[in-house]
């Protein structure tokens, strides 16, 4: 009876994504089993490559969009529709990422989530009723206001104005009017991808935590602290919703927040999602090997990290699944991995060299760690 090997690599960043890593995977595989049924489940955390992942493992498609970048130019951004045509995947770095801003011009005081907000707003518009959207790598510390206003609803000073975006901003909020907000809305499910448990506001919260990394000095992290804890104290006032505290509310600069109090939403672990919306638990029945890897493996990997997920829901399909991890490089304690279920866990680079050679020769190591490992299972 011939082998069954599921394949579920996150991607390998900057070299592959999942989907390539699975094909790599599949390659190195037939070349030792040219009978086993192997099946593709291309994988992803919530942060990047989330998108593509879905998209690849239901037969979807990708829609590219022109929105408000976090600093108010232009910028392209992707959303996807999965396969069932009805749900819609979002990353909002995507629109609002640190990524799109130069380190230079990096200022959480100013920047804004309204190209997320003309995202979820362009889904609306098409009639989807549910909405996946991964909130991770942000430029911004707005609490969300930026993607609520493209959504129809005003943030208002004492004298009935639209204050300026940016968090630096929200100490002129006087009061929110939601007589505008998208008619869409209400009826659309959010489901928020999110690892992140901080506050909106405190020692633990979105501006203390991730501000400076985001520019902000520590007068501005104070300033967005307040304004923050601001925002929220007018949000409990006009919108009789109290989410400041609520762990995750802090994400990606206080998105998580906005989300929670605008829209029909709720926090789910990015892993947990994807491994639901991929029916990974359903394809690994019957399974002898699960194969799956990403860029790095280290200690780090078992706090919410693709391939331990994946390993959790393979050995609680079926204990004796033989689980390997395959990583493009291993960092410290790597034991800890192994202690937890993983039954091994290899690394891909041949030989000592430059990483840009490394990135550009990744699907041909993982085809062929992946056609080594075969070999001693044969």
């Amino acid at each position: 009876m011939p082998l069954k090997f599921v394949l579920a690599p996150d991607s390998f960043k900057e070299s592959c994504t999942a989907l390539e890593a699975c094909q790599a995977m599949a390659a190195g595989i037939t070349r030792v089993f040219p009978d086993a049924e192997i099946v593709e489940v291309p994988m992803a955390d919530g942060g990047e490559g989330t998108t593509q992942a879905l998209v690849d493992a239901t037969g979807g498609h990708m829609v590219k969009k022109e929105v408000t970048g976090p600093l108010g130019n232009p910028v392209v951004a992707d959303l996807g529709i999965l396969g069932d045509g009805q749900t819609a995947v979002i990353e909002m770095a995507s629109a609002s990422g640190i990524h799109l801003v130069k380190k230079e011009e990096r200022n959480p005081l100013v920047t804004s989530t309204y190209g997320t907000g003309q995202l979820i707003k362009a889904c609306l518009d098409n009639g989807i009723k549910k909405i996946i959207l991964g909130i991770g790598g942000s430029a911004t510390n707005d609490g969300g206001s930026g993607m609520a206003r493209a959504l129809g609803i005003r943030f208002l000073d004492a004298d009935g104005k639209d204050i300026p975006e940016g968090g630096g901003h929200l100490d002129k909020l006087a009061s929110i009017d939601l007589s505008g907000v998208h008619p869409g809305l209400a009826d659309c499910e959010i489901a928020i991808a999110s690892d992140v448990s901080n506050p909106l506001c405190g020692e633990n919260g979105a501006a203390a935590v991730f501000g400076p990394q985001k520019g902000a000095t520590p007068e501005m992290v104070a300033k967005l602290d307040k304004n923050l804890q601001h925002y929220d104290k007018i949000i409990q006032r006009d919108v009789h919703k109290s989410v400041g505290q609520i762990p995750g509310s802090g994400a990606a600069g206080g998105l998580g927040a906005g989300l929670l109090v605008f829209t029909n939403s709720h926090l789910e672990t990015g892993i947990d999602l994807v491994i639901a919306y991929t029916g990974l638990k359903e394809k690994l029945q019957g399974a002898d090997y699960c194969f799956t890897g990403e860029g790095q493996i280290d200690f780090q990997t078992k706090f919410g990290k693709t391939p331990y997920g994946v390993m959790k829901t393979a050995k609680a399909v079926d204990q004796n699944i033989k689980v390997v991890a395959i990583a493009g490089s291993i960092g410290e304690n790597i034991e800890v991995l192994c202690e937890e279920d993983f039954d091994g866990v290899f690394g891909t680079i041949p030989q000592a060299s430059d990483l840009q050679t490394l990135l550009a020769h990744g699907k041909e190591n993982i085809q062929r760690t992946t056609e080594s490992i075969c070999r001693l299972i044969k």
